[in-house]
C-alpha cells in the first residue's frame, strides 16, 4: 500500500480551469513541482480525511478526465438523433400515418382562408405538414399528436423550415385537449372520429372554419367543398365548414315571436303567423324569408339585429330570446 503524502492528503473538491501553456503553478505546489507547466490546473481545497493524490501529475491527469466526460456529455446532448421519418399507415392510437398531398394541404388553407390573424390548429398533426404551412401564411399555428417521434419530428421540420418561432406542437389526445380558441381546425380523421368531435366543434365560436380531408362530419352538410383534378388518386377532397351561431327556440321581436327551429346551419319556423323560408345561417350571419320580405342580420350572444326592406322603406329590429326559451 502507498503511504500517504501529507502535502496531499485530505478529500478533494475541485473546479477546473482551463489555461495556457505557460500558466502559473499553484504556490503551494511550486516548491514541491518544476515539470512542465500544466494545459490544465486545478485548484484544490482540503479537508483531512485520510485521502491521498500521490503527485501533481496525477492531479493533471485528472482534470483531464474530468473534463473530457464533460465534453462527451455536451456534445452528446448537442448531437441529439434526428427524428425517425413516419412510415405509411403506421399504427397511431386512433389512426393510421397517412401522409396529405401537397396539394390539398394549399387547399385545405384556401379553403379556410387562413391568415396572420388566424389561430389555427390541426387535430392528429402528424408528420406537422398543414401546421408549418398555415405559420408559413402567417398564422399562429398548433398541432395536436398523440404520437410522441411525430411531435418531435414535426418540430424538427417547423425549425428547418424557419417557422419553428410560429408554431407549436403538443402530445396530446385530441379528445381531451382544449381547443377552443382556434378560428381554424383541420382534421384528417375517420368518419365516427369527426362524428364524435362534431359537439366540440358546434360549441365554438360561430364563424370558426373547420376543414376536413375526404371524411366528412356525419350529416353536418358541407358550406363548401373541392376536389383535386387528376392525377391525384386518394385523398383529393377538402370540406368546408362554418361554425353557426345558436338560434334555436323562441325569440321576441316588434313583429311578434320568432320561433326557430334550428339544423346546424338551416333553421325553419315561423315569424308571427308568418312561416320561415329560406332560413340560413354564416357563423353569426343570419337570413331568412317571412311575409314575402327578406330578412338579414346578425347574431351576437343574446341579440339578434335584423334589417329589411318592408313597403319599400328600410326597417330595423332587435330580437332578445324569451325569458323562457332555451336554445
Amino acid at each position: 500500500m502507498r503511504q500517504p503524502v501529507r502535502q496531499w492528503d485530505g478529500a478533494v473538491r475541485a473546479r477546473t480551469r482551463l489555461l495556457a501553456n505557460e500558466a502559473p503553478v499553484h504556490p503551494s505546489l511550486a516548491s514541491r513541482y518544476h515539470g512542465p507547466s500544466p494545459m490544465y490546473l486545478v485548484h484544490f481545497s482540503f479537508r483531512r480525511e485520510g485521502i491521498c493524490l500521490a503527485s501533481p501529475a496525477r492531479v493533471t491527469r485528472l482534470a483531464l478526465l474530468v473534463l473530457t466526460l464533460a465534453c462527451h456529455a455536451t456534445s452528446a446532448v448537442a448531437q441529439k438523433a434526428p427524428a425517425p421519418e413516419p412510415r405509411l399507415n403506421q399504427p397511431g392510437k386512433d389512426v393510421q400515418w397517412v401522409p396529405t398531398p401537397a396539394a390539398l394541404v394549399d387547399k385545405m388553407l384556401d379553403l379556410a382562408q387562413v391568415t396572420r390573424d388566424d389561430r389555427f390548429v390541426d387535430l392528429g398533426s402528424g408528420d406537422g405538414v398543414l401546421v408549418i404551412a398555415a405559420a408559413k401564411r402567417g398564422a399562429k399555428a398548433k398541432g395536436i399528436e398523440y404520437d410522441r417521434g411525430l411531435v418531435e419530428l414535426s418540430k424538427q421540420r417547423a425549425a428547418d423550415a424557419g417557422v419553428g418561432d410560429k408554431t407549436r406542437f403538443v402530445r396530446g389526445d385530441i379528445f381531451k385537449t382544449d381547443f377552443s380558441d382556434a378560428t381554424v381546425v383541420t382534421t384528417f380523421l375517420l368518419p365516427s372520429m369527426n362524428l364524435r368531435l362534431r359537439p366540440t366543434f358546434l360549441a365554438m365560436k360561430p364563424g370558426t372554419r373547420i376543414v376536413a380531408n375526404t371524411f366528412a362530419i356525419g350529416d353536418w352538410e358541407p358550406e363548401q367543398t373541392v376536389t383535386l383534378e387528376d392525377p391525384c388518386e386518394r385523398w383529393c377532397k377538402a370540406m368546408l365548414w362554418i361554425v353557426p351561431a345558436h338560434v334555436g327556440g323562441v325569440w321576441l321581436t316588434p313583429r311578434g315571436d320568432l320561433t326557430v327551429t334550428q339544423k346546424f346551419q338551416f333553421f325553419s319556423g315561423t315569424l308571427g303567423r308568418d312561416p320561415i323560408e329560406n332560413g340560413r345561417l354564416h357563423g353569426e350571419e343570419i337570413s331568412f324569408t317571412a311575409g314575402g320580405v327578406s330578412y338579414q342580420g346578425r347574431v351576437e350572444d343574446d341579440r339578434m339585429r335584423v334589417n329589411a326592406i318592408v313597403d319599400g322603406k328600410p326597417v330595423t329590429w332587435t330580437a332578445r330570446p324569451a325569458p323562457t326559451s332555451r336554445r
